[in-house]
């Protein structure tokens, strides 16, 4: 989220960085270029003109053009700018008798169902809150089914369909039901249409008045653009929001949605979606956002997204072998997936403190094939194909792979001899490392991150991918 906004930041700052000393002429020339790099992102222009009433008075003052480190000074002026636009984390409220009724509302396709699921489960894992899900949408065909089987799949009740029922029926019925069945919390994933028309809006209103909900929460899509302003503008004038949950937002470049819509609506941003998993719900917070948008990493997300992915049992195991020195090719393939779960090296990177210039650089190596920089997942999911089309005996052992085991491994995952290859580099240099790491404990990791001007040596280089896998081996062997 905010690829391109943060890249254009990024680029800015560093012509500043390069005049020292700072006038006022200079200062409102990058301001200038920071409006327009809002507008390129898609923030609304009333957004824009707030965040630049908040930061031009700062940094044209004496505290950035009198200061030893101008440039710094300007960097902090904007983020702490966007952190008063972006607001403070805001927790969900269960303030209220159970059931408490929480409402998702939304355009159609904004992902209010996917949403109600994820959300059931974060209530469910993080607040132990025992959740009942009830789908009102009579609308979109297979609509209930859909919830009924993401309930399953998560293990959260849903409410049992009943044909011929109305959205304000069902809604009392699941209040009833979770009244007797002992349960926390009623979330009701209502119906939407491809634009907020005045049916939609009078049945959103019908169901508030019929359930009473303790909060509203607004689903939309991050990667609405302009339109986010106005959506938000409708639905916040016929019921009374509480807060946003912003879908794909691991999937938008520009992010203007987020700064908008919460200024149109007036109330906070909740959640990100950022991905298809049960899990991939994240709780929202500007400062940590602010810091993604600046190049300065979210150390807190990514232990929180390695948390949720990663298996810790079999992490334990792994690291266990590893520092025995052990690594074969279902180690690497491990690795790949659990970089897999945590939404590929591109997310990691974004995760990762002043990692935006060489995540730049990988992205630039895409073009030279899936086993280049393997930003996305295409090129993950061909490496596991390599190592799923090898036999047992020769992912423990990667010597017996001669010239005619490579051509059957190429023929199974549909991939060449090359990719095979630079694979099998991968990992011997991988397993090299994990070796050194063995002998002398995690005090080696800073030498071997060292050993060349990549961050980690050619196994850390874009054409190898394989610094994600081998950063969470670290975190693994640093606990």
């Amino acid at each position: 989220m905010f690829e391109s906004l943060s890249t254009r930041l990024g680029d800015i700052f560093d012509r500043l960085r390069g005049r020292g000393a700072l006038d006022e002429r200079e200062v409102e020339a990058a301001l200038d270029d920071i409006r327009d790099s809002l507008l390129d992102a898609d923030v609304a222009l009333p957004v824009v003109r707030a965040f630049l009433d908040i930061v031009r008075p700062r940094a044209i003052g004496a505290e950035v053009l009198k200061s030893v480190t101008p440039a710094q000074q300007v960097v902090k002026i904007v983020h702490d700018g966007l952190v008063e636009m972006l607001g403070a984390p805001a927790p969900l409220s269960f303030a209220a008798a159970a059931p408490v009724v929480f409402m998702l509302v939304g355009l159609q396709g904004s992902g209010k169902t996917t949403t109600t699921a994820k959300l059931a489960r974060h209530m469910t894992r993080h607040e132990n809150r025992k959740v009942l899900m009830a789908s009102l949408d009579t609308q979109r065909p297979a609509a209930m089914q859909q919830l009924a089987i993401l309930g399953a799949q998560t293990d959260i009740t849903t409410l049992p369909i009943v044909e011929g029922q109305g959205a304000d029926d069902i809604a009392v019925r699941a209040l009833h039901a979770a009244r007797l069945g002992g349960f926390d919390v009623v979330l009701l994933d209502t119906a939407g249409r491809t634009n907020a028309d005045e049916a939609l809006m009078a049945q959103m209103a019908s169901l508030a008045q019929a359930t009473n909900p303790h909060e509203i929460l607004l689903v939309a899509d991050s990667m609405t653009g302009q339109a986010a302003v106005q959506i938000a503008a409708q639905f916040a004038a016929r019921v009374a929001l509480s807060g946003l949950i912003l879908t794909r937002a691991d999937g938008d470049g520009r992010g203007g949605a987020a700064l908008s819509m919460r200024h149109e609506a007036g109330v906070p941003i909740k959640f990100l979606g950022v991905g298809e998993a049960p899990d991939a719900l994240e709780v929202f917070d500007g400062a940590r956002l602010a810091n993604r948008i600046l190049g300065m990493g979210d150390i807190v997300g990514l232990v929180e997204r390695a948390e949720a992915t990663i298996d810790a049992a079999a992490a334990e195991k792994m690291t266990a072998r590893m520092k025995r020195g052990q690594f074969t090719l279902t180690d690497l393939a491990e690795q790949l997936k659990q970089m897999q779960n945590m939404g590929g090296l591109s997310a990691i990177l974004g995760l990762m403190p002043n990692m935006g210039k060489l995540k730049k650089q990988m992205g630039a190596m895409g073009s030279m094939g899936a086993m280049g920089s393997d930003m996305n997942d295409k090129g993950v999911a061909h490496q596991l194909a390599i190592v799923s089309s090898m036999t047992f005996g020769e992912r423990d052992n990667p010597n017996l792979l001669n010239a005619s085991r490579k051509k059957r491994i190429a023929a199974g995952s549909g991939t060449s001899v090359p990719q095979i290859n630079k694979l099998l580099k991968m990992h011997r240099q991988m397993a090299d490392m994990m070796k050194k790491i063995g002998k002398g404990g995690a005090k080696n990791i800073p030498a071997l991150l060292g050993q060349n001007n990549q961050i980690g040596g050619d196994f850390m280089s874009p054409h190898s991918a394989s610094g994600a896998p081998d950063f969470l081996q670290q975190l693994n062997l640093k606990k």
